[in-house]
Order: structure tokens, then sequence, then C-alpha cells
């Protein structure tokens, strides 16, 4: 334990996802020894995030205006909503540069063991989009975990009800992947997604 302006740095740093407290201490001691402006420069980071950044009134991904750039691009199919947990997942779609529709982004998963149920996701307001009629179909991005099939399952339940198609990503193999090393549930997810090969 350090005294202190350095512990309570070291603390603050450990709160952050992912940083446990032998990163926390790296990276407060590197920020001691880093230039002033390096700091500056970080700190004017934080503060312009904070003040700046806020999420999409229409479907929660990160913004700096009311509408996100997704959602303020008419060229984008509003007939197509990708529906995923984070604005993180937004982001590593839009790499793929394969979706050209909208986004929905729910603000988590169904955990019941972290005590996340469907009222703490942005599922109400999904519905509230759909019932405007021009929404065709409905792919659901969620994760290929416990948390991301729960929710799957419960928002496909819903979905149908409103007469919408509604999609899976496809999961299984990964590209350069060898098959001894996959699980049973990934080998299975490749059974049922296999796709017929042009000749």
């Amino acid at each position: 334990m350090y005294e202190g302006a350095v512990q309570d740095l070291i603390d603050e740093l450990g709160r952050l996802p992912g940083v446990g407290p032998k990163s926390a201490q790296r990276i407060a001691f590197h920020l001691l020894q880093a230039d002033s402006d390096d700091v500056d420069r970080l700190v004017t980071a934080l503060t312009e995030v904070k003040a700046r950044v806020r999420f999409c009134t229409v479907c929660g991904n990160v913004a700096e205006a009311e509408l996100c750039r997704i959602c303020a691009d008419p060229r984008r199919d509003p007939s197509l909503i990708c529906v995923v947990e984070e604005p993180k997942d937004v982001v590593a779609i839009e790499r793929t540069r394969e979706f050209k529709g909208r986004y929905h982004v729910l603000g988590g998963a169904i955990s019941p063991m972290d005590g996340v149920g469907p009222n703490d996701l942005r599922i109400k307001e999904l519905m509230t989009r759909l019932l405007g009629g021009t929404v065709e179909e409905v792919i659901i991005a969620t994760d290929p975990n416990l948390e991301g099939e729960a929710t799957a399952a419960y928002l496909s339940k819903y979905l149908r009800e409103l007469h919408v198609r509604v999609t899976r990503l496809a999961s299984g193999l990964p590209v350069g992947g060898d098959l001894e090393y996959a699980d049973e549930v990934t080998l299975g997810r490749a059974f049922e997604g296999r796709r017929l090969i042009d000749a």
C-alpha cells in the first residue's frame, strides 16, 4: 500500500473494467513518470468525453449530438435493425462494412446472477421503434455466451409477436482455427449455420 494521492490513483484505476491491482499500479507509476503535457492531454480527453458524449436518443449508441452518426445518416436502411449489447459491438460490426442498416444498443444482456433483468435493458425502446412499421428484419447480434443467448431468446419471443422477421448472427468456427480445439457448442453452431457451396 502506498500513501495518499498515489494510493488514491491506484484505487481509482483499479475500479476500471479489466484493470487489476498490478495493472493499476503500473499505470499509476507510468503517469507519475510521464511528461506533464501527456498527463494534461489525458485529463483533457477524460473531461471532454464526460462533457460532450452522450447516448443517441434513438438507438442508444454513443453520440456527441442528439443522434449518432449512423441514425443521422439517410443512406442507412431503416428496414433493418441490428440489436447489440454495447456500443463497442456497433464498432465491431461497422468494421466489417457488411451491414447497411441501423442499430439498437441494449446496454447489456440479461444476467440474473448480476441482477440484470429485461427491465434494466433498452428493450421497451426497441419495441417502440418497431411499432412504426418500417422495420422488416431484426438481427439479434448479442454475444454467443449464456447471457447473450438468454437475451436473444427473450427478444425473439417478443419480436415474433410483432410480425417482424427475426434472425440471429451465425456463429461457429473462426477462420484459421483448428477443429480439434473447438468446443462442442461452437462445433454444433457451425453445423447449424452451414451453407451451400456454389459450384
